[in-house]
């Protein structure tokens, strides 16, 4: 039996105008279905507390759904919990046509924490990061510096940035330079 570990096992960069850290073990389960279906609705209640909208996400406890597109959720949950979670998919959506899939060992998790964080994802991504526009709870799906990347404001000032796991240096030096000491062009 192995031991999972994360992909970078927790390193942090606390240096500049914000604070990058890679979260750790995240457990996260690809769900796919019909996202218009009740009982696919109600399995996503009773786990986040609401179904996310379009580009937002639904959170409860430590528990997030991620709209991903319209046939696909990210699941979000303590890495310990996701057979069990899958487990209770699979039971409560009996019978209709699903996929709910362990994808936590394929991805790596960041966050990106402080006053300047939104200026820091800005240089990086295509989004419009100002406050009146990218607000909690929104979601995207867009790219890092060419690197495929899914990002979401879990709390003001406080970015989660989800990428393939093959990438997650390349992605912590990515937001590492981003986030130098003296790299405020103050734009937002």
């Amino acid at each position: 039996m192995f031991k999972a570990v994360s992909a970078l096992q927790g390193v942090s960069f606390n240096d500049g105008i914000a604070e990058v850290r890679e979260l750790g073990l995240r457990g996260m389960i690809t769900l796919r279905g019909d996202l218009a279906d009740k009982k696919l609705i109600k399995a996503v209640k009773g786990f986040a507390g609401r179904m996310p909208e379009p580009r937002t996400v639904a959170l409860k406890d430590d528990n997030i759904a991620a709209w991903m597109s319209s046939d696909e959720l990210l699941l979000m949950v303590p890495h310990e919990d996701v057979s069990s979670t899958i487990e209770t998919l699979n039971a409560s959506l009996q019978g209709t046509h699903f996929l709910a899939a362990n994808v936590s060992d394929a991805r790596g998790v960041f966050e990106v924490i402080g006053p300047h964080a939104r200026e820091v994802m800005a240089k990086l991504a295509p989004v419009d990061f100002s406050p009146d526009a990218f607000k909690m709870g929104m979601f995207r799906r867009s790219r890092l510096a060419q690197v495929p990347a899914a990002f979401w404001m879990n709390e003001q000032d406080a970015f989660t940035v989800v990428c393939f796991r093959s990438v997650a240096e390349y992605m912590f030096d990515l937001l590492s330079i981003a986030a130098q000491a003296g790299s405020e062009v103050d734009a937002l």
